[in-house]
């Protein structure tokens, strides 16, 4: 019985030959750039040649020579009013004074029971810049510590200053009505 040793019959066989790298298709670049130059070359000779009149044997071409009913009218120049009275016309207003009370507001940013948290408040603020006081107020609950700022004259400087404590993380600033 003959033995057969696997391993040892693929060690003497020949490997395949990789395959071949496609050229470049030469014969279909070659008609395909002479097709196009032919295409262009028609194209180029035929240019000019169309006949300026397109007519067949039975239609005749008539050229109407317009009259007086088929011109359109000139347009009339517009004359505009306002362009002329614009720079000479004025507007009265009335102007009625209004006794308003001048509101002055406040902005609370929080109360405390003790100094020492208002103060800490009060030191997170002055780090934004803006200056903020401490005023004690006797309540029914006993004294608290608040933390205003301001007075304000209008509302608008209010909410910029609040808008500013709030880029800051320092929520629950409100703003009031109040006259010291």
């Amino acid at each position: 019985m003959a033995h057969k040793d696997y391993v040892a019959r693929g060690r003497g066989q020949k490997q395949a030959p990789p395959p071949p790298k496609p050229s470049l298709p030469w014969l279909r670049i070659i008609i395909t750039l002479t097709l196009v130059a032919g295409f262009g070359y028609f194209l180029w000779s035929i240019k000019g040649t169309a006949p300026e009149n397109t007519t067949t044997s039975n239609t005749k071409v008539v050229k109407k020579t317009p009259s007086k009913e088929d011109t359109l009218p000139d347009i009339p120049e517009e004359e505009w009013e306002f362009i002329k009275s614009l720079p000479e016309y004025t507007v009265k207003i009335e102007q009625k004074e209004q006794d308003q009370p001048t509101v002055r507001r406040l902005i609370q940013c929080g109360s405390f029971r003790t100094d020492a948290q208002a103060q800490e408040l009060k030191a997170k603020i002055a780090f934004q810049g803006l200056e903020a006081q401490v005023r004690p107020s006797q309540g029914s609950s006993g004294k608290w510590y608040r933390v205003i700022l301001g007075p304000y004259d209008s509302k608008r400087l209010a909410e910029k200053d609040r808008h500013t404590l709030q880029r800051a993380k320092i929520n629950g600033c409100k703003i009031w009505n109040w006259n010291l």
